[in-house]
């Protein structure tokens, strides 16, 4: 089973900077960020990889940022990295061939945080050039309720239908915050969905209404480590699922189908931790 949505730092950054992203949103961070600790983490949650990322939220981040993920790779097979682009860079188009040149497939993008709406024509270029080529996770939503936000439901409805081969995962459930747009704008389209954030803050009749609607194998589990544990977040969405009457099997073994499939990382065939 793979954790689909963390985030890892480098060590020397990682402890301060979890520990800000906490203190900005209110929160004690569960894991200190870095890659050793998520790791165990995922062995305390039987859980054998996850897909960890980082954004350019500006040009110049881009590429130290897809080194780092790039190094990530190669130290820790059972972390599948997403590289990053950000569309007022000038070699963008390059990079993203550096990626594939080494095995990374998938694309993290933020609208909100990067400043560019998600309905942006900047994006343009880059969902053209990333079909049938990269999977994108985009944040989306609010990161807090009643917020503003560059990344509705209803914009990325709306890339989806000018860009049709795009291969998309909505974190937060398409939208944190915003779940009737949501089920109004995304659920049962071609997108896949991740739960990280969710758990405890989405309504259990807003869940379900989704989850009627949206088809669950493509519905993935995501903590958003390091801000929360991944084992807690599994035993939280495993309770919101069986209440509403879904195994949590068939959600849990999504994200390892959507990575042999997309070959996500570089990694056909995903080894089992050591140890299982």
């Amino acid at each position: 089973m793979i954790d689909c949505h963390t985030h890892v730092f480098p060590p020397k950054i990682a402890p301060k900077l979890a520990a800000a992203i906490g203190r900005d949103l209110g929160l004690r961070p569960a894991g200190d960020g870095t890659a050793e600790d998520l790791l165990q983490h995922l062995d305390r949650a039987s859980l054998s990889h996850a897909l960890c990322f980082t954004a350019a939220l500006r040009p110049d981040q881009m590429i130290p940022a897809n080194s780092w993920m790039l190094s990530l790779r190669r130290a820790h097979p059972r972390l599948i990295p997403l590289g990053t682009v950000h569309p007022d860079h000038p070699a963008w188009e390059s990079e993203l061939d550096r990626l594939e040149r080494n095995g990374i497939r998938g694309l993290k993008i933020h609208p909100d945080l990067s400043g560019i709406a998600l309905d942006s024509p900047r994006w343009d270029s880059l969902w053209e050039a990333a079909q049938g080529r990269f999977s994108i996770m985009i944040h989306m939503g609010p990161v807090r309720e009643a917020g503003a936000t560059m990344s509705r439901p209803r914009d990325l409805a709306m890339v989806l239908k000018r860009f049709p081969d795009l291969t998309v995962i909505a974190a937060h459930l398409g939208g944190l915050y915003l779940w009737e747009e949501t089920l109004a704008h995304l659920a049962g389209r071609n997108v896949y969905m991740d739960t990280s954030c969710c758990p405890g803050v989405i309504p259990d009749s807003a869940f379900e209404a989704i989850l009627k609607r949206h088809d669950p194998e493509r519905i993935l589990f995501g903590s958003d480590y390091p801000l929360f544990a991944p084992g807690t977040q599994q035993t939280a969405l495993a309770l919101l699922l069986n209440g509403i009457g879904l195994p949590a099997e068939k959600v849990f073994e999504n994200g390892a189908r959507l990575a042999k499939r997309l070959q996500i990382g570089g990694f056909p065939d995903l080894a089992p931790p050591p140890g299982h």
